[in-house]
């Protein structure tokens, strides 16, 4: 779609708030408080995983997923690639890279270099509500995928 729409300056404003939404989501996820994501999606947002046949609509459905992780879950996300392309003044869509390290059981120290958890990419809408820009829909794509690993769980023979 043509970009005339927007002066290049707030066309690049644009842009910046959409990344910094990707970016703010897997920080909240990884090092705040995972319930607080919901604030980052519109009242109707959604997040989904096609392939794990996941669906979860609406801000407080959000808040209990996200909120739902286990307490003793260590992740760390790695967004690149982030593409963002307004489609209009008031919406845009962007595609992420996404590479996930996540244990279950951590109890605190350092844990010795493990492969990623998962390898794919988020697909997103955005909307500008209010003056602030929203994800209105999360489509999660997995490309390599594994268990979550429990550090906390013994060996068994």
């Amino acid at each position: 779609m043509d970009a005339a729409f927007l002066s290049p300056t707030d066309r690049l404003i644009a842009e910046r708030a959409c990344e910094r939404l990707v970016v703010e989501l897997v920080r909240r996820l990884d090092l705040g408080d995972p319930s607080t994501v919901a604030e980052l999606f519109t009242p109707d947002g959604v997040w989904e995983w096609p392939a794990g046949e996941r669906r979860v609509e609406g801000r407080e459905a959000l808040r209990r997923y996200f909120g739902g992780r286990p307490a003793d879950r260590l992740s760390r996300r790695l967004c690149t690639n982030i593409l963002v392309t307004l489609t209009s003044p008031t919406t845009a869509t962007a595609t992420s890279y996404l590479t996930t390290y996540r244990v279950d059981g951590h109890s605190g120290g350092l844990l010795p270099p493990q492969p990623p958890t998962q390898v794919g990419h988020y697909e997103d809408a955005f909307r500008l509500v209010d003056g602030e820009w929203l994800l209105a829909h999360r489509t999660l794509f997995l490309a390599f995928a594994g268990p979550t690993e429990h550090v906390g769980r013994a060996e068994r023979p």
